[in-house]
């Protein structure tokens, strides 16, 4: 095939002029509800949080085939965006939906609210986050365990066989595979806020 001059300038002007991609994380989430939650949570709690440039938010109004655990650069409002797993109290038929949320001890569900990120440990699933609930509705995520950490039942290869991730006992459970990212990009004294945003 032959190229002329005049044809390879026009190919690259028409290139020029076709809007560029947003990275797919940027794709996979409603970015105004998501930063909003993110800057509602900071006006409430940014006293208590020893970091402010990353807010995680965590948007159960979708479902768990859905990237829909947000880190959100407060500079800039880039949103990257993740899987993550509910409590199996939040969702007792498996359905793949949160239906409710739960506070209380030995009810394996998820809490909305704010929680504050702590420090990093070693449990039974491996690398893990300590979190301390801010709100009335996720104040005993410290005596029920509730923290990020990483889980076989969160992964890509859950979704093609099952349609639907597993289920935590009310943790923020990732893939294992992004679990160090996210806990990097956290760290201790920041804010995570779970709810229903978009």
């Amino acid at each position: 095939m032959l190229i002329t001059r005049r044809g390879l300038i026009g190919s690259v002007a028409a290139m020029a002029a076709m809007p560029a991609f947003a990275p797919v994380s940027a794709l996979a989430a409603p970015c105004g509800p998501i930063v909003d939650a993110a800057r509602r949570a900071l006006a409430i709690h940014g006293a208590a949080a020893g970091a402010r440039d990353v807010v995680g938010v965590a948007d159960f109004s979708h479902a768990s085939s859905d990237r829909r655990f947000h880190l959100v650069d407060m500079s800039n409002g880039r949103v990257s965006s993740f899987l993550v797993a509910h409590g199996r109290g939040s969702d007792p038929e498996h359905s793949g939906w949160l239906k409710r949320f739960s506070n209380d001890e030995g009810s394996s569900a998820t809490s909305a609210g704010v929680y504050l990120t702590a420090g990093e440990y070693q449990g039974k699933h491996g690398r893990s986050m300590r979190l301390k609930g801010l709100d009335a509705t996720n104040n005993n995520a410290e005596p029920r365990a509730v923290v990020v950490h990483g889980a076989w039942y969160v992964s890509p290869q859950i979704l093609a066989e099952h349609g639907k991730l597993g289920r935590s006992e009310g943790c923020f459970a990732f893939s294992e595979i992004d679990l160090p990212g996210v806990l990097e990009q956290l760290g201790p004294g920041r804010l995570i806020t779970a709810g229903k945003f978009s």
